[in-house]
């Protein structure tokens, strides 16, 4: 399993304990932390395998999560599960992430120097050979460079408009979103005698 999956030892414990009933139930991982503060919280993000997952669908994972770790748990503090889709800044955690997102921004994160930097900002080029494209502005051109995916420590996309337009247009035509759900917003008051006015 890829470290940006599970991070630390633990994450990767809780990984090996409750990836089968995730895949079981038919959705693939995209990441799981186990994350300190006054109350632990196990966070996994998980996505049904052509992208994207509702909250029934969280919850039925939770759920059987929740029976799992009842009987095989090996945090001893007490914890908070959550259960929620990767999100639209996502992280990306898995080799066909890359190609899924190409022409998307990103920010990827090395283990290792790397011709002098460890952080590198661009958009996706796609995957070859084992290898995450990515063009980087230099001055004033673009360059492509291929970091091995074993090398990443960390990857995420970055919010921008064509991200944000891309992701309502995906939830539109899978039918998540409806737009008559937005016909009825009110304006806000005085706009109409605003217009009114000025004829």
């Amino acid at each position: 399993m890829s470290d940006l999956i599970a991070k630390t030892s633990i994450d990767r414990r809780m990984a090996e304990i409750v990836s089968p009933s995730i895949e079981a139930l038919g959705f693939e991982v995209v990441r799981i932390r186990v994350m300190g503060g006054k109350t632990n919280t196990l966070q996994i993000m998980a996505e049904r395998p052509d992208g994207g997952i509702d909250v029934d669908e969280c919850g039925q994972i939770s759920d059987a999560i929740s029976v799992l770790l009842d009987v095989e748990d090996p945090l001893e503090e007490a914890y908070a599960l959550e259960v929620s889709s990767p999100g639209i800044d996502r992280p990306l955690t898995r080799l066909k992430d890359f190609e899924t997102f190409e022409g998307y921004e990103a920010k990827l994160e090395t283990t290792e120097m790397i011709g002098g930097q460890r952080r590198f900002k661009g958009v996706l080029a796609g995957v070859e050979d084992g290898e995450v494209l990515i063009n980087l502005e230099q001055g004033n051109e673009t360059v492509t460079v291929g970091l091995n995916f074993e090398w990443l420590s960390d990857a995420k996309l970055v919010l921008t408009d064509e991200l944000i337009k891309e992701m309502l247009k995906q939830r539109k035509d899978a039918g998540l979103i409806n737009e008559a759900d937005f016909d009825d917003i009110e304006e806000e008051p005085g706009d109409d005698d605003a217009a009114g006015a000025k004829e």
